[in-house]
């Protein structure tokens, strides 16, 4: 019987996750195998020198594996190792926070789960969403607490409806990733998008002599127009739907070519 994989970034213990696994158990079986802590701006991270846990755990009455690796590590186990059959479908979030533009997609962890299932040729969703209105701080405390949890059920809701087409046909190592403002509902326009093409600045603070401390504030560098893209749909409060590929060759400029000998 086909079954979809329900993973994440954030860890075990945060309110998105039973209100997806709920959501996207209406459309199939789900077994969930997510990191037992926050694994953010890890990308597609495999352990390689120690040793991978896997802990049982429950959830709301949701049977879940907790893993002391990364999200892709999740991925790799559910596909490969814990289970008799690979999954139909990878649903990798919420995430609490955009990934959207280029700079924040080869760093998120949720976007890397999603780029293992590819690897193996399976279809995968990944789910993020941020608030236009509050300022991220404000809003990432108030989305870990328990009173967010109505949020993330009608957000939950709506993946569900994005992930149903998925599980149509035969599976290609589709991905998807959709960003959605933490308002959306049924209702909430759905938009086909672009990556824009952005950069950020620094990311690390001084602390004391030879110690830095992850502090990103926010910093985002266009690079090109944003019109057709994930981050302006985004800001114009529509639901970001951008289809990706894992890593494909790309193409030299001439002058490049030239200067390079070839």
């Amino acid at each position: 019987m086909d079954w979809i994989l329900v993973t994440n970034d954030d860890g075990v213990e945060v309110p998105s996750l039973p209100a997806l696994a709920r959501a996207i158990a209406a459309l199939g079986p789900i077994r969930v195998v997510v990191p037992d802590g926050e694994r953010s701006w890890v990308g597609k991270a495999i352990t390689r020198y120690q040793p991978v846990r896997v802990q049982v755990v429950e959830r709301d009455g949701i049977e879940m594996h907790a893993v002391s690796g990364y999200p892709a590590d999740c991925v790799q186990l559910g596909i490969h190792a814990l289970f008799d059959r690979p999954p139909r479908l990878v649903v990798s979030g919420i995430n609490a926070g955009y990934n959207h533009g280029s700079a924040y997609i080869q760093s998120s962890g949720t976007v890397g789960a999603a780029l293992e299932a590819a690897i193996a040729g399976i279809d995968a969703l990944a789910l993020s969403t941020q608030s236009r209105t509050r300022a991220w701080t404000e809003w990432r405390a108030w989305s870990l607490r328990p009173e967010s949890t109505p949020m993330w059920e009608r957000l939950a809701a709506v993946a569900a409806d994005i992930a149903a087409p998925l599980l149509a046909g035969t599976p290609q190592g589709i991905i998807l990733n959709v960003n959605l403002p933490d308002e959306a509902d049924p209702a909430t326009p759905r938009r086909l998008t672009r990556v824009a093409d952005v950069g950020y600045d620094r990311l690390f603070s001084r602390v004391a002599d030879g110690e830095y401390r992850h502090d990103y504030r926010g910093y985002l560098n266009h690079f090109s127009p944003p019109e057709g893209t994930d981050v302006q749909a985004s800001a114009e409060g529509c639901v970001a739907i951008t289809p990706l590929r894992a890593i494909h060759t790309g193409v030299l400029p001439e002058g490049l070519r030239a200067a390079l000998g070839l």
